[in-house]
């Protein structure tokens, strides 16, 4: 009976969306909101990448909650995100938390809290202030590497959405796991499990698996991912450069009319429009026109 549930919910919750959604401010000083093409007929969700829980010297060391800004600020200011939601009603922006590193590639960033109590308390001061600041709309969960136990990491992350949506700090939050084998998709997984009431989106990040052909992607994303995240509101996803998962010129949006056709693309987002300048966002161009058709 159970399982007969949770596939009328997934069933119920899977429907085509407009939402696209993409990550900038991890890579690069000179991108700007504003370079970003937005289809006025699209739901826009621009990811700030990243705020951490970290120190930002020259050592970076985890801060139990505090969080800090890394991304980089010289066209992500306050002003910037006002402008680009003056001049676009459509365009929400959120920031991610986490993220695969800090300072540089050898600094990996790690879930590490003291308690549950005193990380919660800590992360909501911290980022109801940042919030508010920057008049951001949600959040994105995206840690990658863990020096907790799943339990720990469900109590943090779900106690942390579900309060700052009771205090109607945030609009919305979204997850970002991936398939590793291991802890990635395992805690994301049991974060899922008890409380996917509280979020709104899973940016399942589909190019971390190796090279896939249209039809492995959308049968991860039909069966594996669709099963694992069952009700959810769940993305299609690229990496603007590279070959991993299924490239925007390889066959993705091929992949995506397909999903699209059978009612079940939940938006497209992107990483990262730092890397997509290179590129003048044609793929970006082309993805919000896809979801707005």
């Amino acid at each position: 009976m159970v399982t007969i549930f949770m596939l009328l919910i997934s069933s119920c919750n899977a429907a085509n969306s407009n939402l696209f959604r993409e990550y900038i401010g991890a890579e690069s000083k000179t991108v700007k909101l504003s370079d970003v093409p937005v289809n006025s007929k699209v739901e826009v969700h621009f990811i700030l990448a990243f705020a951490i829980d970290y120190t930002s010297d020259i050592h970076p060391s985890p801060t139990n909650g505090k969080f800090n800004v890394f991304w980089e600020t010289n066209h992500l200011s306050p002003s910037d995100i006002a402008a680009v939601k003056a001049k676009n009603p459509n365009v929400k922006v959120a920031v991610s938390l986490g993220g695969d590193s800090v300072g540089n590639d050898k600094n990996k960033v790690y879930f590490s809290p003291k308690s549950i109590t005193s990380w919660v308390q800590n992360a909501v001061n911290s980022l109801t202030s940042m919030i508010k600041q920057y008049n951001l709309d949600g959040i994105d969960i995206d840690y990658e590497h863990f020096r907790s136990n799943e339990k720990t990491f469900v109590e943090c992350i779900g106690r942390l959405v579900t309060i700052l949506k009771e205090k109607r700090t945030i609009k919305f939050a979204s997850i970002a796991p991936y398939e590793d084998g291991g802890p990635v998709q395992s805690h994301y997984v049991a974060l899922w499990k008890k409380y996917g009431h509280v979020i709104d989106y899973v940016n399942f990040q589909f190019y971390a698996y190796d090279k896939l052909s249209v039809s492995q992607f959308v049968d991860h994303f039909n069966h594996q991912q669709a099963s694992s995240y069952a009700g959810s509101q769940l993305l299609a996803s690229f990496i603007s450069k590279g070959s991993l998962g299924l490239p925007p010129n390889d066959g993705f949006f091929d992949a995506c009319e397909k999903l699209k056709r059978q009612g079940k693309l939940g938006g497209i987002f992107v990483w990262c429009a730092d890397e997509s300048k290179d590129f003048r966002f044609m793929y970006e161009k082309q993805s919000q026109a896809l979801l707005a058709a």
